[in-house]
């Protein structure tokens, strides 16, 4: 095993700081009380800006999944729109896993009515069932950032995928514009957890939100731990100015 870098922020900052089974558990029962207007806050809370963002991070592997017979796994999938931009441009198989079963519920719902080719399970991203080097790619859309453990989470992603095998990361990041990162660092501290938990009824994810992007790795964090787990060519593309970042890496 390829020892990663350590980084800012162990992990989420969720649960009792004590286990990540506490973090762990505190992330799938957030994320299940929010689940029934999860999409719905996406896109209004970002203006629609997270759809491309999902679109974007699909194109970029765009080359793996026009390959007949590729397997791609989508982690912390959450209600599945990544995984759906997936399929759309899929010639393989394309896997979701979250380990929230209402969020998950909602992705399986969403593929019968949309008749896309995606298999969701059940599943922990720090404990994926596959076999080593099975995945031809492997992605997260902001879902890395709750995991409990962020340098065993790029392990267990490592693992699975083949030897060039790709990964790709999206999650909130620093915003780098001048003028719009203070505006932007206000809305995101102060008005989105407001308005957030009045149309969720859930006072405390929407506050967690921008507490847990403020203790996440900045880009080049990010792309430092990836190159000390073992990936090469690792890149990184801003969104918004650094509101949302996407990471990519290949496999040694």
């Amino acid at each position: 095993m390829i020892k990663s870098a350590s980084i800012p922020g162990k992990g989420s900052p969720l649960g009792s700081g004590r286990d990540e089974a506490s973090t762990g558990a505190a992330v799938r029962n957030m994320f299940a009380e929010v689940a029934p207007r999860y999409d719905f806050l996406n896109h209004f809370l970002s203006v629609g800006r997270d759809i491309a963002w999902r679109r974007a991070t699909a194109r970029a592997l765009k080359d793996v999944l026009a390959r007949p017979g590729s397997r791609v796994a989508d982690v912390c999938c959450g209600t599945g729109d990544l995984s759906f931009s997936l399929s759309r441009q899929s010639k393989g198989v394309v896997l979701g896993a979250d380990f929230c079963h209402p969020m998950l519920s909602i992705a399986r719902d969403k593929a019968t009515g949309r008749n896309r080719s995606v298999h969701f399970l059940e599943a922990d991203t720090m404990r994926l069932p596959f076999g080593d080097g099975s995945l031809d790619a492997i992605t997260s859309a902001f879902g890395f950032r709750n995991l409990a453990n962020y340098a065993s989470g790029i392990d267990e992603m490592r693992r699975v995928l083949k030897s060039g095998g790709r990964i790709a990361i999206l999650e909130f990041s620093r915003v780098r514009w001048p003028i719009f990162g203070p505006l932007f660092r206000f809305y995101f501290r102060y008005f989105l957890p407001r308005l957030g938990a009045w149309i969720s009824g859930v006072e405390g994810p929407y506050s967690y939100l921008p507490d847990s992007v403020a203790k996440f790795p900045d880009q080049e964090a990010l792309a430092e731990m990836l190159r000390s787990a073992g990936f090469r060519n690792v890149s990184y593309r801003n969104f918004t100015g650094g509101v949302a970042a996407l990471h990519v890496g290949v496999k040694e």
